[in-house]
């Protein structure tokens, strides 16, 4: 995949499918989108949802909010929907450094009120992303329900953002579920691109990853490939990818519909299910009982006619090259750049890979070579945990190592595999990983690059 960067003068791959927020694309209603979300939550609105079709942007919205949000907001994050109801107070309860002690979910369920209770009188607050909430059992939805019942005299307690497909939408048409949808103040659609956008949107992916020249993609490779991704932005990552590395095979600096076509037969894409109208009526929030969600929802639309009213040049400005950037490193931190945060709270699979990390780092030849697998924010925990548990099972454990650096001030991990003498071998081994790891899109690199 990044046998193009040189042959097209990137610094980075532009079309990574894995969420990385310096590629965040504010246009198509993006990022109003996410100075509404930022709003809803620090006005204590309780339960805010946001829904989109599957690679439409929903999990790079969530990690730009993690970033985002205020220092005396605390995040917790959940990656796995399949928690039952138990799993969910367990995972809450760690996150905010509760000893669980084989508590009943009562016990629990008060320790949590108390330590929330804690945070709110000094001057913090607490949400918790879900994403993929749309896949929750049904019971853990209602454990959402009976968490967002917490509160203080004058406001909520914990404040939840649900992040799911239009399925939940449907689930929550439901009767059964009445009491929950009552509870969501705000709802938030990530539509697809329309074909405007999906210019716009190309261009700025290729500025943020360092080009510089007139842009590669013709007119007519652009309407195809909005067209063939139906305006979903992780499809248009992957044609657009695959579009360069044929025009690359080809040895050409055009792309154009011949190389689209030839992506879109190597990507074979499903066309996207039509969905059953939603049932507006039960889906009515309420607004008439809640001055703050008015508030709220005045915001939102202003919001959004604002981008709506904007000329097109001013919703998706052209992009200028910015300066090049050196790769994510780790560095000591100067006066200049942001300390880690000491209070991230790491899981133990994470900690355990620290320390393999440390080891490792301290006896390895510096020209050697090893496999990124993850690049992300320290603060996001869950998503960190969750990609070692999956990696361990699929390979060596002793061979993977993660480490924490401080890239441009940001606080970051990265997670890494192997040891190999050449890029070369390194390049051969990332071939040979298993297909959920490479669905992240690794990458080799030298340990001089951790220095």
């Amino acid at each position: 995949m990044s046998l193009y960067l040189e042959h097209f003068g990137l610094r980075e791959p532009p079309f990574r499918i894995t969420p990385h927020t310096d590629f965040f694309f504010t246009g198509a209603n993006r990022g109003p989108t996410l100075e509404a979300l930022v709003y809803a939550i620090t006005q204590d609105e309780g339960i805010v949802k946001v829904t989109g079709e599957v690679g439409s942007g929903k999990t790079m919205l969530c990690r730009m909010l993690l970033e985002r949000l205020p220092e005396n907001v605390e995040t917790l994050y959940l990656a796995n929907p399949s928690l039952s109801r138990s799993e969910i107070l367990g995972a809450i309860a760690d996150e905010l450094g509760i000893p669980t002690d084989g508590k009943a979910t009562h016990s629990l369920t008060r320790a949590l009120q108390d330590a929330l209770i804690e945070r709110y009188a000094a001057g913090k607050r607490v949400v918790i992303l879900i994403d993929e909430a749309h896949a929750m059992p049904a019971e853990s939805l209602e454990e959402i329900r009976l968490l967002s019942n917490l509160e203080s005299k004058a406001a909520k307690l914990l404040q939840i953002a649900l992040f799911a497909q239009p399925e939940l939408d449907e689930r929550l048409a439901a009767t059964d579920m009445r009491q929950l949808r009552e509870r969501i103040t705000q709802h938030f659609n990530l539509a697809p691109l329309k074909a405007a956008e999906v210019a716009g949107y190309i261009e700025f992916r290729l500025r943020t990853a360092g080009y510089h020249g007139p842009n590669p993609f013709t007119g007519a490779a652009i309407e195809l490939i909005a067209r063939l991704s139906e305006g979903l932005s992780r499809r248009i990552n992957i044609l657009a990818d695959k579009a360069l590395l044929a025009a690359y095979s080809a040895s050409r600096h055009q792309v154009d519909t011949g190389e689209v076509n030839t992506a879109a037969q190597d990507a074979r894409f499903s066309p996207l299910q039509p969905k059953k109208p939603a049932n507006l009526k039960p889906l009515a929030w309420g607004l008439a009982g809640a001055g703050a969600a008015t508030l709220t929802g005045l915001l939102v639309i202003g919001l959004l006619m604002r981008t709506e009213t904007l000329p097109p040049s001013q919703v998706n400005p052209p992009v200028a090259a910015p300066p090049a950037t050196p790769a994510p490193v780790l560095r000591s931190t100067s006066q200049n750049e942001q300390k880690p945060a000491e209070n991230v709270r790491f899981g133990p699979l994470t900690r355990q890979h620290f320390a393999q990390y440390e080891r490792w780092i301290a006896e390895v030849p510096r020209n050697h070579y090893f496999i990124q697998l993850l690049a992300t924010d320290a603060q996001s925990t869950g998503e960190i945990e969750g990609f070692l548990a999956r990696a361990t099972k699929a390979l060596e454990p002793e061979a993977i190592r993660a480490y924490r650096s401080n890239l441009s001030g940001r606080d970051r991990v990265g997670v890494i595999y192997g040891d190999y003498p050449s890029r070369e071998e390194a390049a051969a081994a990332m071939q040979t990983l298993p297909e959920n790891i490479r669905a992240a899109q690794p990458f080799p690199r030298q340990v001089s690059k951790l220095h």
